[in-house]
């Protein structure tokens, strides 16, 4: 069984055998998960910021969060983590 250590590695899938196909040969890396649950933080706190997108964009990350059954702000703060924890690993 494969590990999966990046929600990017999950492609957006056709049908529900497909993805059922898919996650039979595939698990969700444990950092994975954890970064899932509060956002990989052992804190509840949090702090709000504005940050400008392109419409565009904003949209199409919207359509992977749906297809992912994820929170767009959510899959964001996640992609964060992940390429935050990838940048610390190279130094």
């Amino acid at each position: 069984m494969h590990a999966i250590s990046s929600w990017e590695d999950v492609p957006l899938f056709d049908s529900e055998e497909a993805e059922a196909d898919f996650w039979a040969e595939n698990k969700p890396d444990l950092r994975l998960l954890e970064s899932a649950l509060a956002g990989g933080s052992g804190s509840a706190e949090s702090v709000t910021i504005t940050l400008r997108i392109d419409p565009r964009m904003l949209a199409r990350i919207k359509r992977l969060a749906r297809s992912r059954y994820l929170n767009y702000q959510s899959m964001i703060k996640q992609w964060l983590s992940e390429r935050m924890e990838e940048e610390l690993r190279e130094r």
